[in-house]
């Protein structure tokens, strides 16, 4: 079973309300909100709570197939479907646009203290900064 293009999780019962969940952190190039996922599946027409919708992103999360994401300086959580892929973000102190940025600036780093008899199990590196909108606002330039 599929839901647009993947095969359908193993080990996770299929219910109408967690495709709706997944199709949308499918189609997402960037991790999104509840929010932003309780306002999809009302535009696509689908009646889920956004409690529900917590339940489902906790239980994916759970079972591996959804990543969760706390930026340092928000309060809010995002959600991504996981795709098993080493990842890092821009963030726009303006209007908290997330870029992804698609090297390990922490790579060499890493192996370097691997080196040193320490094994690293994992990192997280967020950049902030202002997106080319809003450095243009800000009279930033480039």
């Amino acid at each position: 079973m599929k839901t647009s293009g993947r095969e359908w999780p193993a080990g996770v019962k299929k219910t109408r309300q967690r495709q709706a969940v997944l199709a949308l952190l499918e189609q997402a190039e960037k991790p999104i909100s509840a929010a932003d996922i309780f306002t999809g599946t009302a535009a696509a027409g689908q009646d889920i709570s956004l409690s529900t919708i917590y339940r489902i992103l906790n239980y994916m999360e759970k079972k591996g197939v959804v990543a969760k994401a706390k930026l340092a300086r928000s309060e809010s959580v995002l959600y991504e479907l996981n795709r098993f892929r080493h990842r890092h973000y821009a963030v726009c102190v303006i209007c908290h646009r997330i870029i992804s940025v698609n090297n390990c600036p922490l790579e060499n780093f890493i192996l370097n203290i691997a080196e040193n008899d320490f094994r690293v199990t994992g990192h997280n590196v967020e950049i902030y900064g202002y997106c080319r909108e809003c450095d243009g606002e800000a009279g930033g330039g480039r």
